[in-house]
């Protein structure tokens, strides 16, 4: 998967054989402090979720953030560093659980939702899906009653109950669509399609 400028991903892995790869809140902080360190200095990040067993991130990749010329998507610095996020995570957590082997599954996913083509819809109208989507997961799991509960997403920093830099906030509001601060918690309730949510699989 090359990663375009000006195009939005969302990217999401989960744990080998669906185990879990958070095991306490330090573990939580330890994997946001390696995407600072490999991952936002090559994207804007709009949204993202980390959840006991998988995490989804919402990208936008921005051509003064660090693009490439390469023609070989391997060589992207958002790839490498996905790389070496997932691969150092996984070498720490393997130390603290006394386990061996593969923590994620082998194949990173990678989704470019800005090249979802529908009639008579904006062409971010999927970005705001996957917005949407992904902050909602914790209440599809049932993990909390309100999306607002969960720590370890950037929810919070969008309707200002923390003030999170992990996240482009104000890019977020310029570029998707729909999106509005006056009605983003209301609007961050609503009921997804299955259609919809299929399309940023």
């Amino acid at each position: 998967m090359k990663f375009l400028f000006e195009n939005s991903y969302h990217i999401y892995n989960r744990g080998n054989n669906k185990n879990n790869i958070f095991f306490n809140s330090e573990n939580y902080f330890y994997f946001i402090y390696k995407i600072r360190k490999h991952l936002l200095p090559h994207c804007s990040i709009l949204a993202y979720c980390l959840m006991p067993n998988h995490f989804h991130f919402l990208i936008f990749v921005d051509r003064n953030i660090g693009g490439t010329d390469s023609n070989r998507a391997t060589d992207h610095p958002i790839s490498k560093g996905l790389r070496i996020l997932l691969s150092s995570y996984s070498q720490a957590i393997n130390i603290q659980q006394k386990r061996t082997g593969n923590l994620f599954q082998q194949n990173t996913k990678i989704k470019c939702i800005s090249d979802i083509l529908c009639d008579n819809i904006s062409n971010n109208y999927y970005d705001y899906i996957c917005f949407n989507y992904i902050h909602q997961n914790p209440l599809k799991a049932k993990l909390v009653q309100r999306i607002e509960d969960w720590e370890f997403s950037s929810f919070r920093d969008y309707i200002g109950l923390r003030k999170g830099t992990l996240c482009n906030l104000n890019l977020a509001f310029n570029i998707i669509t729909n999106l509005e601060k006056e009605n983003l918690y209301k609007m961050s309730y609503e009921s997804l399609t299955e259609e919809d949510v299929n399309k940023i699989f």
